[in-house]
């Protein structure tokens, strides 16, 4: 260890011990101490993103993880599947516009208030006029029928409503105002004791909640950037940290390495269409050579994503095919061989890519093979990524010029130039998002205005279907029906790169539970089954 890194431990230790000043005697010492008999029901996590707007449900928070103040109607187990949270049942009518929930009689919320069908409707009506990021455009109305029974009015069929109800926690009408985020109150696992913005956050036990008692009864979270978070597991002064994959392979005594598997993918949009069109507000639409399929095509199948993983995520990874692998809509078909250079260079030729000027870069007419590739300037993994993309393009003869930015000149750049982005959610909807027709230039989502009529009429089949197993079917065929589709198969709109594993250096004798398979984001998402989480020894 170098005299610089041993001064950093120093320092992040004493910033973590700062932090937790004032705090009881941490796990880890009671752990250490074998002569003490004290309960070991308190942890200390190293989270690194802190919810900038609170803990608000209508403004979305708890949709990337366990919302721990509140609870939601429905939620996943284990295995993806919907099961009943707040909710005893729901049911949906024939034409698939009416959703009839029944909730159960015995939730109060932590002041001791119980939990009515008023509460739920106030919670998504406060949502819908929020104007966050929690979509709920589709609905129409909500009415509360009696104390136990909330009906939801959509304005069409859409199946994938039913996320909504999984992720969206239910606040109180009654202690809900302005400042409901920085103090909120709810009827999740635990409550709010502290939360000392910019360092850490501390919970308590919820001695109302109806469900499984969590086994920690008191929860410190400590936002600390990845350098940070490594050494204070270093230190031995928290329980469990993430990390990046550039310290995987550092041993941390009393700790183990967790990897857990993500949807939290990397991959990059193309400019779909040719050059020549502006937005409302005036930025360019297009690009001629990333419109060019056979560009597209030819990038996905010479990447080698198994380097990638191996090298720029330490081997914590997995070749990323779709939006969606490896979740219950996914379409295993989507999957392409590979790292394959003389394919993608005899497809180019057959498409009258050639290196007329004998400069390395195929030309074809008047255009030149090449485009700027754009990452945010301060996430490594996805300047490494697009690095190593261009790089392994210049044998093909395609010039990638890469250029990191801020989210303000991407902005900027998006529907016009290539840009390495990343999603991933539990939600199908997302892959409607980022793919559908009429979300093209919407927001960052479909950026690169893609289009398939056949796509989006598969796309409209899964939103009428009456449930999600009704619609997976439909989900699948929008990423490739033999003929066509939204993956690299079909249209290649995206050029698909890595799902990131999840990194948790894990103290010994923690158990976390079996993790359902991660979205976007790391930290928050481990917390999903919080209530699981114990000493094994």
């Amino acid at each position: 260890m170098t005299k610089k890194f041993f001064g950093f431990i120093v320092i992040a230790t004493l910033a973590v011990s700062i932090i937790l000043a004032g705090c009881s005697t941490s796990n880890s010492q009671q752990n250490n101490d074998k002569s003490k008999d004290a309960p070991k029901d308190e942890l200390v996590l190293a989270f690194g993103s802190e919810p900038e707007t609170g803990f608000d449900p209508t403004t979305g928070w708890g949709r990337y993880g366990s919302p721990l103040f509140q609870s939601t109607l429905l939620k996943r187990d284990d295995k993806l599947n919907i099961v009943n949270d707040l909710a005893t049942s729901y049911e949906v009518n024939e034409d698939g516009k009416v959703w009839t929930v029944k909730l159960r009689e015995d939730v109060k919320f932590s002041d001791g208030e119980p939990l009515t069908a008023q509460d739920v409707k106030f919670t998504f009506e406060t949502a819908m006029n929020s104007g966050s990021v929690v979509d709920l455009n589709g609905l129409e109305k909500v009415e509360a029928v009696d104390n136990t029974t909330v009906k939801f009015i959509l304005k069409e069929a859409q199946s994938t409503f039913i996320n909504n109800l999984v992720a969206t926690g239910i606040v109180p009408k009654h202690a809900y105002s302005e400042n409901y985020g920085e103090n909120p109150i709810g009827s999740g696992p635990y409550q709010l004791e502290q939360w000392d913005k910019g360092q850490q956050l501390i919970v308590k036990e919820n001695p109302e909640y109806y469900g499984k008692k969590p086994y920690f009864k008191k929860v410190t979270f400590v936002f600390l950037n990845e350098d940070s978070a490594f050494a204070a597991a270093q230190a031995g002064t928290v329980d469990l940290a993430y990390i990046p994959a550039a310290y995987s392979k550092q041993n941390v005594p009393g700790m183990k390495l967790k990897a857990i598997k993500t949807v939290d993918n990397r991959g990059i949009v193309f400019p779909y269409v040719k050059s020549g069109n502006f937005t409302k507000d005036g930025l360019p639409i297009g690009n001629d050579v990333t419109a060019d399929p056979a560009i597209r095509h030819a990038i996905n199948i010479a990447v080698d994503r198994k380097a990638l993983i191996d090298g720029v995520l330490e081997g914590y990874g997995s070749p990323a095919y779709t939006s969606v692998d490896g979740l219950p809509w996914w379409n295993p078909d989507t999957v392409i061989e590979d790292a394959d250079v003389d394919g993608a260079r005899q497809l180019l030729e057959e498409a009258g890519w050639k290196d007329t000027d004998n400069d390395g870069i195929l030309e074809k007419g008047n255009m030149k093979a090449e485009f700027t590739l754009y990452y945010v300037a301060d996430d490594v993994i996805r300047q490494s990524l697009a690095i190593s993309v261009a790089d392994m393009m210049k044998p093909l003869g395609i010039n990638i010029k890469v250029e990191g930015g801020s989210w303000d000149i991407i902005g900027q750049k998006m529907y016009s130039e290539a840009v390495l982005m990343g999603w991933g959610s539990h939600d199908p909807h997302e892959m409607y998002n980022i793919y559908g027709g009429n979300n093209a230039g919407v927001d960052y989502y479909n950026t690169g205005y893609y289009r398939n009529d056949t796509v989006d009429g598969y796309f409209n089949k899964a939103l009428q279907a009456k449930s999600e197993a009704e619609a997976i079917e439909f989900w699948q065929k929008a990423q490739w029906d033999g003929t066509t589709g939204l993956s690299a198969k079909g249209d290649a709109p995206w050029a698909w790169l890595v799902n990131i594993d999840h990194l948790y250096l894990v103290k010994e004798g923690l158990d976390i539970g079996e993790q359902r398979i991660h979205v976007h984001g790391h930290g928050w998402p481990a917390t999903d089954n919080i209530v699981d989480w114990k000493w094994s020894k």
